[in-house]
């Protein structure tokens, strides 16, 4: 089962620092159908005008996962934590029993980013926080652990779910298959350019919920950026 969510079907927040989009119930958008998917909870889309972002603020028991699709974002936490992470690359955030913390946009241009939130497999623990980089010339024609608490996938960010986050770059008329499995339930979301997923055509923005699929197969229509999350039910 592939369930398209165009994009203009995506919850919607203006607040003229931050355009953000949401594939699941966040902040003033409630829609019972997109609670959850499996342990994924929140993916946003949002676009940070030059010099906005987001004030010190909590979290607790969250893996929080950014991709950077266009600018950068700075970090820095209540930790001692000072980070930037450029588009490409990827900064996680486990934040435990408690981390405050805030994220702008420095750049003289917009950054846009995709924001996901997996709950962890046991709640407390201590907070941590990084980012690393991921070329995506390693990714072309190819689905790339970026962030996961599977085994076995060791370059990538270390979090603390039954779940793994994964980047691939296509070439029109390429395609990369990624085995899903029984039990399993998947979030893509297309960055940039057009794909089908087991034959469901996506274009840029959209996002597909799938279960029940074992082999998931993704085919560029033209050169396509994705991001994937294969989780727990």
């Amino acid at each position: 089962m592939i369930e398209r969510r165009p994009f203009a079907s995506l919850g919607a927040a203006h607040h003229g620092w931050l355009d953000a989009k949401h594939h699941f119930s966040f902040a003033d958008y409630r829609d019972p159908a997109r609670m959850h998917w499996g342990a994924l909870r929140v993916w946003n889309d949002d676009t940070i005008a030059a010099g906005g972002g987001f004030a010190p603020h909590p979290h607790a028991d969250m893996e929080i996962i950014t991709y950077v699709r266009e600018g950068a974002i700075s970090h820095q936490d209540n930790l001692g934590n000072r980070g930037r992470t450029e588009a490409g690359d990827v900064q996680v955030m486990s934040a435990g029993s408690g981390i405050v913390h805030s994220e702008y946009n420095l750049e003289p241009v917009a950054t846009r980013i995709f924001q996901i939130w997996i709950y962890p497999d046991s709640r407390g623990g201590e907070p941590s926080w990084g980012s690393k980089p991921f070329p995506k010339a390693d990714r072309s024609g190819a689905f790339v652990a970026l962030a996961s608490g599977m085994a076995g996938d060791d370059g990538a960010l270390p979090i603390r779910a039954d779940a793994r986050v994964l980047g691939a770059t296509l070439k029109a008329g390429e395609s990369a298959d990624y085995r899903l499995g029984a039990g399993r339930r998947g979030y893509l979301a297309l960055s940039a350019g057009s794909a089908r997923v087991n034959g469901v055509a996506l274009t840029a923005g959209d996002g597909a919920a799938i279960r029940d699929e074992d082999l998931i197969r993704v085919e560029a229509g033209e050169d396509a950026e994705l991001i994937l999350v294969d989780t727990r039910e």
